[in-house]
């Protein structure tokens, strides 16, 4: 019996170590895949093959580091690999928490054994950064065309050694929006050229046209665009022989009679055995703009996605199909979600709310994260605007996450806990209060005007407890507390988790103070981990 439980143990540290997914597994073990492929947040996807191995990256807004990068042999398990931009620019700026900006629908190109991401900031205009290896390092940003409400870029390598540039615009910022504009670069791509062209004006029968990608196939252009809105639209395909136009254009792929809305930006790539797939978004709300890989083939020159159900000519969503043909079978691989904090070093599937300082915390070889009480919070005093927040994505419709803390505090009125974050939040708040550890559930909303309200406090006697949240459909969360890790107490109320500012919720760990002075207590983080 003994050896039984031993086992048992074992293969769930070592299943949580190796940050297998408990809650979404897209690969069903017999040669098929489930939609979504990443049930979480990489909205604004786009993905590249180099030989034999597949990169996407995603935007990331204010979250930093930025610019995921994930890895995949063959285009249904993914996994986590690094970032791409480590501080955000400008740094004076991305040092303070800035909800909805930063880092918005970015492309990644492999051009010349380099990897290249074309991003956009809709305040400062369009950068490009590069690397040898998609891991990285990858290089600073180089902002390649300066201007406000300049977005969703993607160049375009042509044969004769020409260099081009697609974009949109935020209306928000440009006060102009739904076109698409394409122009030339130099031949390093480091700078556009004065020659813009319209090639499309989506206010004539596209809606909101935007998130262009672009490619070149039998001496065709083609501008693959979402348009009709994120959450109502449909996939337009633009094409002509000439690079500025005049296109055609073809609607694609539309939700039809599925349950897949959008369905919104993404990117066309081939297999290295000729087989043609489209990766998109879906956008569910709190649970974020997820992951979906749709089979392509072309028909006359266009290409046709998903499975055209009704036979209208437009494709629709695919739930379930067979895996795409690589070559060979790989093993399941999710992007990271447990954390054990065994390493000297953060997992890869945390973000920060804007650029990271070294005095918020540290990965140590102890067995823990420390993270310090901060008074971070400036004008609000509500916990949204704190910078300091460590936080990760929502993997799963459904799912538990469990942290064990030690909260070592040193001064009155220091606080830690477990967050679910957005638009609206809610938290468990454990705060030093004249000497005493009280525990209680916050809940508040971006609105500055909207007091936060609070659960009756209740005393913790030890300053190691568990902290717990489950979610279920619907994103309804509900807290727990315990100082066992066995009986856990419920407390609070129940919450509906919200998204952010164009992203979706997300959970994590924060430390707090309210007052500044020349020391900090902290809290060790022992483990946090996400079950079914």
């Amino acid at each position: 019996m003994k050896n039984i439980k031993f086992i048992i143990l074992f293969l769930s540290v070592f299943l949580t170590e190796k940050n297998f997914a408990q809650v979404w597994v897209p690969d069903n073990g017999d040669g098929t895949y489930t939609n979504p492929i990443i049930h979480a947040d990489y909205s604004d996807p786009d993905v590249v093959r180099a030989g034999d191995d597949f990169y996407m990256t995603a935007s990331s807004f204010n979250c930093i580091p930025g610019l995921p990068i994930l890895h995949s042999k063959d285009l249904v398990n993914w996994k986590i690999i690094g970032h791409a931009l480590i501080k955000q620019t400008p740094v004076e700026t991305f040092d303070k928490v800035q909800h909805g900006n930063g880092v918005w629908a970015p492309s990644i190109n492999f051009h010349n054994n380099e990897f290249y991401i074309y991003y956009p900031d809709p305040d400062f205009g369009i950068y490009m950064i590069k690397a040898q290896k998609a891991e990285g390092p990858w290089s600073e940003p180089v902002l390649v065309k300066a201007g406000t409400g300049l977005i969703d870029p993607s160049p375009l390598w042509d044969t004769d050694g020409k260099v081009y540039l697609v974009h949109a615009f935020a209306g928000s910022r440009a006060k102009i929006k739904s076109l698409l504009v394409v122009c030339s670069m130099n031949a390093e791509g480091t700078a556009t050229k004065n020659d813009e062209v319209m090639v499309i004006d989506g206010h004539d029968g596209e809606g909101t046209i935007e998130g262009p990608k672009f490619y070149k196939r039998n001496n065709y252009y083609y501008i693959f665009a979402p348009a009709g809105g994120v959450a109502t639209g449909w996939q337009t395909v633009l094409r002509s022989k000439n690079v500025f136009g005049p296109y055609e254009k073809k609607k694609v792929l539309e939700q039809g009679k599925t349950n897949i809305n959008g369905p919104h930006q993404g990117a066309w790539v081939q297999t290295q055995t000729g087989e043609d797939w489209f990766i998109h978004f879906q956008d569910k709300g709190a649970y974020g703009r997820i992951v979906h890989l749709q089979p392509m083939k072309w028909e006359n020159d266009w290409p046709v996605m998903g499975q055209d159900f009704d036979k209208n000519g437009i494709g629709e969503p695919v739930a379930t199909f067979r895996k795409p043909n690589v070559g060979k079978q790989y093993p399941v691989e999710t992007p990271a979600e447990s954390d054990e904090f065994n390493t000297p070093k953060l997992g890869l599937q945390w973000q920060w709310q804007a650029n990271a300082q070294n005095n918020w915390g540290f990965p140590t070889s102890l067995g823990y994260l420390n993270l310090y009480c901060l008074p971070t919070i400036k004008d609000s005093k509500k916990i949204f605007e704190a910078p300091n927040l460590l936080l990760q994505k929502f993997p799963a419709e459904e799912f538990t996450v469990t942290t064990r803390l030690t909260f070592n505090t040193r001064l009155n009125g220091e606080s830690t806990g477990l967050i679910i974050m957005g638009l609206d939040y809610s938290y468990l708040n454990l705060k030093n209060d004249n000497g005493k550890l009280y525990l209680n559930q916050k809940t508040g909303t971006f609105d500055k005007k909207v007091e936060e309200t609070e659960s009756t406090p209740v005393l913790i006697s030890n300053n190691t407890i568990y902290l717990k949240v489950k979610i279920k459909k619907g994103g309804i969360c509900t807290f727990y507390y315990s100082s066992d890790d066995k009986k856990y107490q419920p407390i609070g109320n129940d919450f509906v988790s919200k998204e952010g500012k164009w992203i979706g919720a997300k959970v994590g760990l924060f430390a707090l103070s309210e007052k500044v002075t020349n020391d900090s207590g902290s809290v060790a983080v022992d483990w946090f981990r996400v079950t079914k």
